[in-house]
């Protein structure tokens, strides 16, 4: 008998979606500080699950403490950004070395591909299904080289570049989509 599972989502994780969104989409900019009351106030939820996804964006690298204790949006300098630019290509291209080494069945690169046809053939991929495409073929990547260390890493230094991109598709979209 097949079994319906059903995935529960906590309020806490809700909230830590809601506002990495707005992090990510630039309606939170650098240096906003995130009182848990003001929030809590706006996301229609108590202290307790804005807490928790504070948190989880501090580890995340989206959110800092100042000397004051209150959290606010991470500041990214142009040469951290750098740095990131700089280790993503090193981590990258060992992923693309590894992961070409392995006899892993194409299904999932097939799909990947056939997304990406769409797009080129089609209206371009709003700015959520462009991140999310992109995601998706740099962390299928890193699964595929066989490290969950690396696949970790390449998501976490990928959120942090996504800060930059300012809700836009890039000119380079196709030129992209061909490489």
């Amino acid at each position: 008998m097949r079994q319906n599972l059903l995935i529960v989502q906590t309020l806490g994780q809700s909230v830590h979606d809601r506002l990495r969104g707005m992090i990510l989409a630039g309606e939170l900019p650098s240096g906003t500080p995130l009182q848990e009351k003001l929030f809590a106030e706006k996301l229609g939820v108590s202290r307790t699950p804005v807490r928790e996804a504070v948190a989880k964006l501090t580890s995340e690298g989206l959110v800092t403490r100042n000397g004051g204790g209150v959290p606010t949006v991470s500041r990214i300098s142009m040469t951290d950004i750098m740095e990131i630019l700089h280790i993503r290509r090193l981590l990258e291209s060992e992923a693309a070395r590894q992961a070409a080494s392995v006899n892993s069945p194409p299904e999932l690169f097939l799909a990947l591909r056939a997304r990406l046809m769409q797009y080129l053939q089609g209206d371009r991929p709003s700015v959520a299904e462009y991140a999310q495409f992109d995601e998706d073929l740099h962390v299928l990547i890193a699964k595929t080289a066989g490290s969950n260390l690396l696949t970790e890493m390449v998501k976490g230094l990928k959120l942090k570049t996504r800060i930059f991109d300012k809700g836009s598709i890039p000119e380079r979209f196709e030129p992209g989509c061909h490489e």
